[in-house]
């Protein structure tokens, strides 16, 4: 296979195993000889880049980072999308914060304030993701003159319907049934995609895009090949091309494998 090959891929229950919270062995040595073969690597991620935290063992291994769904990405030092959120829609997720109870994180370009804590947000973010949350700030005001790139408000489907509306220019990318990832209207995983192959001057059908949550469906149907992990939703398993195994059972070295991009 050429060497002009990109792959992209989701950490959570894609590259690193919701059960162990490590990436398997078999994705480190698989990536590692697609790296060999010349193909490139990139991440592509709800996390902001503050809770990237856990991709120690291939940190080495990858070219540049889809951050935030898609509104903040780079290359090294070079910015190649960042699309932000109103501070209008800020403080309308904060007044329905104040009056539906609930936490809400917000990601700045620099720093991250975790408004109106409380445990959920403790029991998901640091017991089910391994972010640990006793170190954010609460104060609003750190993040004063910084672009807020995603606010994630710990509400349920039915309280996103409630949300969503007050917010006037903004989407909800949710993957998790607890909270939902918003960003600014427009924004998602394939927009993100969309910039960075455009820098890299990619043709998108040379393009592999691995993940397992609702909000990589953009970007698996954007990439010219999406590939779903056999922990997936079946939504997001019939938006791929190819359904490879559960993450804790070798899924992402399997697929590389599949599509000859490893060994």
């Amino acid at each position: 296979m050429n060497k002009d090959i990109v792959i992209f891929s989701d950490i959570d229950g894609t590259l690193v195993s919701f059960t162990s919270h490590r990436i398997p062995v078999s994705a480190v040595e698989a990536l590692t000889e697609a790296k060999r073969r010349g193909h490139r690597f990139y991440i592509s991620t709800g996390r902001p880049p503050q809770f990237i935290n856990n991709l120690q063992q291939i940190e080495h291994l990858i070219d540049g980072y889809l951050t935030t769904n898609g509104a903040y990405c780079y290359i090294g030092q070079e910015i190649v999308n960042c699309r932000y959120i109103s501070e209008e829609d800020l403080q309308a997720i904060v007044e329905a914060s104040d009056e539906m109870n609930f936490s809400v994180v917000i990601a700045g370009e620099r720093d991250i304030v975790v408004y109106n804590n409380n445990s959920l947000v403790y029991e998901i973010y640091q017991k089910g993701l391994h972010v640990p949350m006793d170190t954010y700030s609460q104060d609003l005001q750190l993040l004063k003159g910084q672009r807020i790139l995603q606010i994630s408000p710990f509400i349920t489907v039915e309280e996103e319907k409630k949300v969503m509306p007050r917010l006037k220019h903004c989407m909800s990318n949710r993957w998790h049934p607890q909270f939902t990832d918003i960003t600014v209207e427009g924004v998602d995983k394939s927009v993100g995609f969309q910039a960075m192959t455009s820098r890299l001057g990619i043709d998108p059908s040379r393009t592999f895009a691995i993940g397992d949550g609702g909000n990589d469906i953009p970007l698996l149907r954007a990439a010219g090949t999406g590939i779903a992990m056999g922990n997936a939703d079946e939504t997001t398993k019939e938006s791929a091309d190819f359904v490879t195994a559960h993450v804790d059972d070798d899924g992402f070295a399997k697929a590389l494998r599949h599509f000859g991009l490893s060994q």
